[in-house]
């Protein structure tokens, strides 16, 4: 996958489309991310010992097809390129040739 946790990406699809922010967490088995401010959902939740239960707010994951990294020069979404310097494999961004590790 060619997201990483850090990456600053922008919603493209869905109901959440339009938003940005940065990734929380990644999902390689599920082939999704999270977000962090965004698709917000609201979970019930049951109290214990130490906490009291209620309703909490909490990011839910998004397919990875539907975000796409923000170019760190020209500051729009672009897809994602890899080249090879010093025998390390490095992302590009396909936009403005930026190297984005």
């Amino acid at each position: 996958m060619s997201i990483k946790v850090g990456d600053k990406v922008v919603v493209i699809a869905g109901s959440c489309k339009g938003s940005e922010g940065k990734v929380k967490k990644v999902l390689k088995d599920e082939n999704r991310v999270i977000i962090e401010g965004v698709n917000m959902v609201k979970k019930h939740t049951k109290g214990n010992g130490q906490e009291s239960g209620g309703i909490v707010e909490r990011e839910a994951p998004i397919h990875r097809s539907n975000v796409m990294i923000i170019d760190p020069k020209e500051k729009k979404p672009t897809r994602i390129g890899h080249s090879i310097e010093n025998n390390k494999k490095v992302r590009i961004s396909k936009k403005s040739g930026e190297k984005l590790d």
